[in-house]
């Protein structure tokens, strides 16, 4: 069972990068109050970078409690807790091998759709002090998943993610993350991502050229 353990949300934080300050929103911390997810953002959380993070197809962001431990290994001395990798929900369980894009879960009021892996920038080299952690998160294949929100609603910790409907197209968030870094691309997992009328229609186009 999936299940909510931490809800987060970020203020506009200040950072440097290559000589300039720029903004972020990655710097996520856990908050009491439950979260409300909108169509294209969660209400009071910070999104600076509108191209690539919220939106339609980037609303909200799970991220599994479940691989904590792996990376609290690998970087003991960073200051540890929920919302590590810029994630609005820490959900226990969650395993990208098993969900698949295109899938709707309820979680709290919430009608959400799975909709693709997040792909690490450098941001998330930021928060960690080193942008080594981009190859290694790739390489570790437990991307987490971004969520579009089908109907809006509160999500609270405690609140479980209830399947309502599996997509009857077998393409799951670890096969698509793959896929998107592998040099030879999987012609069967390329041609379900091709029909996956749940991943933006982008990011299908750009996968047309490897046919």
């Amino acid at each position: 069972m999936m299940k909510v353990i931490a809800t987060n949300i970020g203020r506009p934080t200040n950072v440097k990068w290559n000589g300039k300050i720029i903004q972020t929103g990655i710097y996520k911390y856990p908050t009491e109050t439950p979260l409300f997810l909108k169509k294209e953002d969660v209400v009071n959380d910070t999104v600076i970078d509108r191209k690539h993070h919220g939106g339609e197809y980037k609303a909200c962001y799970l991220f599994a409690a479940d691989n904590y431990p792996y990376w609290k290994e690998k970087y003991p001395n960073l200051q540890w807790g929920w919302g590590m990798f810029g994630e609005n929900l820490t959900v226990q369980g969650l395993d990208e091998a098993n969900i698949r894009i295109g899938s709707i879960y309820k979680i709290g009021t919430a009608l959400v759709q799975i909709t693709q892996p997040r792909e690490p920038c450098f941001k998330l080299g930021i928060r960690f002090g080193t942008q080594n952690i981009l190859k290694e998160f790739i390489a570790h294949s437990h991307p987490g998943t971004y969520i579009k929100i089908l109907e809006e609603g509160v999500v609270k910790k405690t609140d479980s993610l209830v399947l309502v409907e599996a997509s009857d197209n077998a393409l799951t968030v670890k096969a698509f993350y793959e896929l998107l870094y592998s040099k030879e691309k999987n012609k069967a997992i390329l041609n379900l991502a091709l029909s996956n009328d749940a991943l933006p229609l982008s990011k299908r186009k750009k996968l047309r050229k490897y046919l």
